[in-house]
């Protein structure tokens, strides 16, 4: 349902394929309503793969892997062709969350992942922990290639931060002016202001802090962490902490927003905003690159994958508060990029410690963001040609 970015959709290299949403099977108990869709999307799917022009190569993200793993095997029996799974998770450990480890549908799917996971000619992973995983316990060799943010995440630029602020202003309150404009013509934002005469933008002396975080409002993600933290910084306020206002826009869509939409109705903060607009694909990273913190809340299922998130984060150079879990250290060093936290008492701490004084240009935030400009990151397409084309060659 989502547009992709205007770079995939202008490529002259890329042919997108759509496969049809299945809102009809919506009846009759849910384990039919499964079994049935996993029968019809596999049926559309591999439909759809042989008609395709002939590839050398297939290349599938999994999750989702039921029932995308087995087509596309098959799929490159029939053409010949050289099956990569690039592995983020595992997807009985996401059905976990939901149905438990030792449901028959959660087994089943762990033994079809485990399966049909070695045959596959080559494996990809985001993860050292994760490689690790599918060598002891599926017997498959990986090659770590860890998430890179793509080149359009980066710092936004002042004039194109004040025009974001302006078009999110139209629909969401908490980008709107706190105050009106005194004296001279001005174009105001919450954070924002363009001198109409000269066309000089400034951010403004009282802005609040923005706080980012982005989720696909699943069950692997709390946000009544980020509630109840939010709850302790406003208390902080209100015992006389010289903090700022704080704006918290948390994007994206998923079945749990209505959920926690609810949940932030019912909060009544004087020195908060919480909003959860829906961005283009163009406009997320603008958003990211203007942003003076992040948030994240993703919990692995498997403990083996990481945010691609904070992947992004780290592209605009944008420091990170992250929960903790098992491997997340191999991206997140605590006290050196971000912060890792337990629970949302340490959130509500550390956003305390990291705003203190804000704007300031001193201080562990603006320390973090001086050490992801100074890290020279690799993007995407560098790690892939180091990491994957490799293996291409090998097989020439």
């Amino acid at each position: 349902e989502s547009r992709p970015h205007g770079d995939v959709l202008r490529s002259g290299r890329i042919r997108l394929v759509p496969v049809g949403e299945l809102r009809w099977l919506a009846v009759g108990p849910k384990l039919f309503q499964y079994v049935i869709k996993v029968i019809v999307q596999a049926i559309q799917l591999l439909y759809k793969m042989l008609k395709i022009e002939r590839p050398s190569y297939i290349l599938l993200q999994n999750p989702p892997g039921l029932p995308s793993i087995a087509v596309a095997w098959v799929a490159g029996l029939f053409w010949g062709s050289k099956l990569i799974i690039d592995w983020h998770n595992y997807g009985y450990t996401i059905m976990s969350l939901t149905h438990g480890r030792n449901h028959p549908l959660v087994q089943i799917a762990k033994w079809y992942e485990k399966l049909f996971g070695r045959l596959s000619d080559y494996n990809l992973c985001v993860t050292n922990a994760m490689k690790e995983d599918l060598w002891v316990n599926c017997n498959i060799k990986a090659v770590t290639l860890y998430d890179k943010p793509a080149s359009y995440f980066k710092e936004t630029p002042l004039e194109l931060q004040h025009h974001l602020y302006m078009k999110l202003a139209k629909d969401y309150e908490p980008f709107k002016p706190r105050t009106e404009s005194v004296g001279l013509a001005a174009e105001r934002s919450a954070f924002t202001e363009m001198d109409e005469k000269k066309g000089h933008v400034i951010k403004t002396r009282e802005r609040p802090a923005l706080l980012i975080s982005s989720t696909s409002w699943t069950e692997d993600e709390d946000f009544s962490v980020l509630l109840k933290a939010l709850e302790g910084y406003e208390r902080y306020i209100s015992e006389g902490a010289e903090l700022p206002p704080l704006v918290c826009v948390i994007t994206g869509k998923g079945p749990l927003k209505d959920y926690y939409n609810r949940l932030i109705n019912k909060l009544h903060f004087k020195h908060i905003q919480i909003c959860t607009p829906w961005l283009e694909a163009e406009e997320y990273p603008l958003l990211l690159g203007s942003a003076d913190l992040g948030v994240c809340l993703h919990k692995s299922s498997s403990g083996l994958d990481l945010p691609m998130k904070v992947v992004d984060m780290f592209g605009c150079c944008l420091p990170v508060c992250a929960i903790h879990f098992e491997c997340l250290h191999e991206l997140v060093k605590h006290n050196e990029n971000g912060l890792i936290f337990r629970d949302s008492n340490e959130l509500a701490e550390q956003l305390k410690m990291l705003l203190l004084g804000f704007p300031t240009s001193e201080g562990k935030l603006h320390n973090f963001r001086k050490n992801l400009r100074a890290s020279e990151q690799l993007r995407w397409d560098e790690s892939w040609d180091q990491t994957v084309l490799p293996l291409f060659e090998q097989n020439k």
